[in-house]
């Protein structure tokens, strides 16, 4: 489930970025009066003599948009049920984050618009967009590990839903009693169908809609619909009996094909799949790549002309947005990371590092759909709509790349990956335990008078960065010879023993350097399914002989144990260990001083 919604919102990043240049390439243009007088067509329904109707814009803003806020409700579901969120200790790290990364972009905004036209404004810096995170991140690439992906994933529901909740509380405009009753009731129909386990799609359909529009009749943001008709969506695991029926189904139609038993087998695997994660894989692409978009394009338009550009730059609203995004982002996920580490309220998944950590915290400052949507709420003046906005894009600029310079400094400055126990180094042995023999995996000359070791591990990114700087090493100095031992690091790193195994059948065909590089060259792809793909590219049985190479890999990593390695990449330079920057220079400076000392 992660995994397709990670693809997703990844992926949609482009479509949004088109978006958003279309609005402002639109309000910028010469048609750009016809921006706005788009947006403020009247559209709606009629039923009798009753009628119905709002602007293109509130279609979009209270109506389509109460589909994405759907969706966030199912995800919340989905993990508080079934994900992340059940664990208490791994969403004790991000819930605490999410929160000072809105407490403290709120104080700095505040602190520049205290009791000025712009204050009620202070909810718009508190918002990450998670699309535009994602899609961040993914142009990072090794550098974002998994875990820091699901890490920040979780902080952006934290994120969403006090977001929402202060959107409930704050932006709501004076209520209509007996529309709220309305909307209580409808609900209250809704929630009755679900306790008598009636799957009517019809029935929930309309009195969804109908509760959608007595709330927004009541005064109290509609959206507010979507999440709590999310969150009531049923979720849970397939049952054995459910998957066995199935599989059932299934295996009749595959001996006895026909369109009946299609059929059959169609509806016993949806019924083993719960209506949250349907709906979650049916509408996510509907909310990326359309909803969402048109959204940004209905409201990203705003004027860039020297008049707007002088106004935003001494006004305190743009300021406070733009500081709230870029260092109270920072600030606030930072601090907020580090108090329940540092009173062991929480862990982190996969043990990850503060240059990761604050790389995430960076890229988080990009505030745009729901910083865009609370802006509507808080501004009716124009000129403070207009400034806002440009806040927000200048904020959420500054941020991505406030992002990608950490992410590159921490990736450039090197590092090692190593379990939160490891010892320090100065208490462990320099030297090689155990010398290279035949047993060992060596590239280049036998009698190369300059060998280096490398204890690694394939899903490591700082072994994924130093493979190609020793591959560039070992061409420009023919005299040198290359070792490569085996150091999963299995906690921080699942993929990791999984690749060595196969990494070891590949060997058994004399094809082990194929496979070494094939690995380092896909390390985000090393699923089992990935795996079996690349030894049949090289024509090799993965698991053949699963237990003799498990014995393969523990003699690698007994000896790396003795020689001191506790993370990796773990260098040894002719039997020495390494403690030299993992770049080109530095290591090509140290294999010259051994060539001078020889």
């Amino acid at each position: 489930m992660l995994r397709a919604f990670l693809r997703t919102e990844a992926g949609s990043t482009s479509v949004l970025l088109v978006a958003t240049i279309t609005a402002l390439l639109w309000a910028n243009s010469p048609w750009a009066d016809t921006y706005e007088s788009f947006w403020h067509i009247q559209t709606g329904i009629s039923f009798g003599d009753a009628h119905f109707s709002l602007d293109l814009r509130h279609w979009v803003n209270d109506g389509l948009m109460a589909v994405f806020f759907f969706l966030i409700g199912l995800e919340v579901s989905y993990e508080v049920r079934l994900g992340q969120l059940r664990d208490r200790r791994l969403i004790a790290v991000p819930a605490v984050a999410a929160l000072g990364g809105m407490l403290v972009p709120a104080g700095l905004y505040l602190l520049l618009n205290w009791g000025g036209p712009g204050a009620v404004g202070w909810g718009v810096p508190i918002a990450t967009d998670t699309a535009f995170v994602l899609g961040v991140l993914a142009v990072v690439g090794a550098r974002c590990p998994d875990p820091l992906r699901a890490f920040l994933l979780t902080l952006a529901i934290v994120d969403d839903v006090l977001a929402i909740m202060i959107i409930a509380l704050f932006y709501t405009a004076a209520l209509s009693y007996p529309a709220l009753l309305t909307a209580a009731l409808l609900l209250a129909a809704i929630m009755t169908l679900r306790w008598l386990k009636i799957w009517r799609a019809p029935a929930y359909i309309v009195l969804g809609f109908a509760l959608w529009v007595a709330t927004l009749e009541s005064g109290i943001h509609p959206t507010l619909v979507g999440i709590a008709l999310g969150v009531l969506v049923f979720v849970y695991a397939p049952t054995d009996h459910k998957l066995l029926l199935a599989g059932e189904a299934v295996q009749e139609f595959t001996s006895e094909p026909s369109a009946q038993a299609a059929r059959e087998a169609t509806r016993r695997v949806q019924r083993a799949v719960s209506v949250n994660e349907r709906l979650q894989l049916r509408l996510h692409p509907w909310s990326s790549y359309v909803i969402v978009p048109i959204f940004a394009l209905a409201n990203a338009g705003v004027r860039l002309d020297a008049e707007t550009l002088r106004a935003a730059a001494t006004s305190p609203i743009a300021i406070g947005v733009a500081l709230g995004l870029v260092a109270g982002k920072f600030v606030g996920i930072a601090v907020g990371t580090w108090l329940p580490l540092r009173f062991g309220w929480g862990i982190l998944p996969g043990n990850l590092v503060w240059g990761q950590l604050l790389g995430g915290a960076a890229v988080s400052g990009i505030g745009f759909t729901v910083s865009l949507f609370i802006v509507e709420l808080a501004f009716e003046d124009h000129a403070l709509h207009d400034q806002a906005k440009i806040g927000i894009l200048a904020g959420s600029l500054l941020s991505a790349v406030l992002g990608w310079v950490i992410f590159k400094l921490a990736w450039d400055r090197g590092g090692v990956c190593a379990p939160p126990d490891a010892e320090p180094a100065e208490n462990l042995p320099s030297t090689l335990a155990v010398p290279v023999g035949p047993a060992d995996h060596v590239r280049g000359p036998a009698d190369a008078p300059i060998t280096i070791v490398e204890y690694g591990d394939f899903e490591c990114p700082y072994c994924g960065r130093l493979h190609p700087i020793l591959e560039e090493i070992r061409r420009k100095n023919p005299d040198v010879r290359l070792v490569f031992r085996h150091y999963p690091l299995r906690s921080l790193h699942p993929r990791a023993a999984a690749s060595a195994i196969v990494a070891e059948a590949a060997a058994d065909r004399g094809r082990f350097w194929e496979m070494h590089d094939i690995l380092y060259d896909n390390q985000r792809f090393l699923t089992d399914a990935d795996l079996e793909h690349y030894a049949a590219e090289l024509d090799v049985e993965p698991w053949s002989d699963v237990a003799g190479h498990v014995a393969r890999i523990a003699v690698d990593e007994e000896s790396g144990h003795d020689s001191g390695v506790r993370g990796t990449p773990a260098l040894f330079l002719n039997g020495v260990r390494y403690e030299g920057g993992h770049d080109l220079d530095s290591i090509t400076r140290a294999v010259e001083e051994l060539r001078q000392s020889a």
